[in-house]
């Protein structure tokens, strides 16, 4: 366990806990992402400049929230979110999360791969599958290093895009009259409002179920949520701001393209690099711990591993993009809500992971998941708000009923 500088099958311990500028460093890193842009220019041209706004805040504010919960308990316990799965799924029964959870972010790594290749071949005339496959084995390597990694990447990469990509929309905003011409443009086709806030949330809730596996090297707990509101409130709302701002301004609404079109070629190739980088490498190490906790072996190989399977699927991953956004933003948001409820109701038990006791398989947090799904789905309002209160709720209602007066199947951890 010494050699795992992951800690991808034990907690985190104190002497390994990092600042809160370090954390809030990687947190952005992996907020600021051109899927975000996407879905920002997407809503920018189909609400009113007061409902944009409106459907950020919300939005942003509920993934806030929900991030918020899971970065407290992964401070608190030092626990990975696959590991914390395990008190309320089962040694086995945590399998599921840890693949979904892993596989999806296999996906986004994919998808950050492509989106990066397919941008700059059309800029430089590099062949696509050359930028894929060195741009997806560079960011493959540095994973390599775990955390460490991820905070020195993030301390340069987040304030450069930050910098540059403000710099760059403020000039796109600028030339066409301000933003006063902006706010008098109607949207042709309008986007339902719920629809938009759903977008939002949906747009990162798959990274943000797995807020435990980078702020439980937090100090402390309420600064993991400062952390974690920071980056998902804040971080998160400027990516959108940049996407609507740049597709009202220019018609793209990634902030890189913006660039091109405003002939700062490589400047926009960085922005894009770093944007892409930072959070793709979340993506991988959080994979790795995910199928940590099924294979028993370092996170680091696995996440690797990964990276090559992400590459190799890249552009395939790429041109099923809303599918797959649709997808994770209903399947995902349930696991969230159930280790949120189990950690509220039994909260004693994760005290000391090296002595707790779990059942093999707990069917009540799995049926919990399906519950919530169901929620999503068929329930009005906010798709990804409805699956993480279903999930929470119902698992409250089935692990009593599920586990009374049964001898539990445990195994240790």
């Amino acid at each position: 366990m010494a050699a795992d500088n992951n800690y991808s099958l034990g907690p985190v311990p104190m002497t390994a806990r990092k600042s809160i500028v370090s954390l809030t460093m990687v947190m952005l890193g992996l907020t600021f992402f051109s899927a975000s842009m996407w879905t920002g220019g997407a809503l920018g041209i189909g609400l009113s400049f007061d409902d944009f706004f409106l459907a950020v805040i919300i939005g942003n504010l509920i993934l806030g929230i929900y991030t918020s919960f899971l970065g407290y308990i992964g401070a608190s316990t030092g626990l990975s979110t696959h590991l914390l799965a395990r008190f309320s799924f089962g040694v086995k029964g945590s399998w599921l999360p840890s693949a979904l959870l892993g596989g999806t972010q296999v996906g986004w790594f994919g998808v950050g791969v492509a989106m990066f290749a397919i941008p700059v071949h059309k800029a430089t005339g590099i062949d696509t599958n050359i930028l894929i496959v060195v741009s997806g084995l560079l960011m493959t390597v540095t994973v390599y290093f775990g955390m460490s990694a991820l905070m020195i990447l993030s301390a340069i990469a987040v304030p450069a895009i930050a910098l540059l990509g403000g710099y760059s929309v403020f000039d796109a905003i600028e030339s066409i009259g301000g933003v006063s011409v902006i706010k008098a443009v109607k949207p042709e086709v309008s986007i339902d409002f719920s629809v938009a806030v759903a977008m939002v949330v949906g747009s990162f809730v798959s990274a943000g179920t797995l807020t435990a596996d980078f702020v439980r090297f937090g100090k402390k707990p309420a600064g993991a949520v400062l952390v974690t509101m920071v980056a998902f409130f804040i971080g998160n709302s400027l990516m959108f701001i940049f996407g609507a701002a740049g597709a009202a301004a220019t018609g793209e609404a990634d902030i890189s393209e913006v660039m091109i079109a405003q002939g700062l070629l490589i400047p926009a190739i960085i922005v894009l690099g770093l944007n892409i980088w930072t959070t793709n490498d979340n993506a991988l190490y959080a994979s790795g711990l995910g199928f940590s906790n099924i294979t028993g072996l370092p996170s680091k190989y696995i996440s690797m591993v990964n990276g090559v399977i992400g590459t190799l699927f890249a552009l395939w991953l790429y041109n099923n993009f809303v599918g797959w956004l649709t997808f994770l933003s209903l399947a995902i948001p349930p696991i969230g809500g159930v280790i949120i409820a189990d950690f509220m109701a039994n909260r004693s038990r994760y005290k000391d992971f090296a002595t707790a006791e779990f059942k093999n398989v707990n069917w009540a947090g799995i049926m919990a998941v399906a519950v919530g799904v169901a929620c999503g789905h068929y329930l009005p309002g906010v798709v990804p708000v409805n699956a993480v209160l279903g999930g929470a709720v119902s698992y409250l209602i089935l692990n009593p009923i599920f586990n009374k007066k049964r001898v539990a199947d445990v195994q240790p951890a």
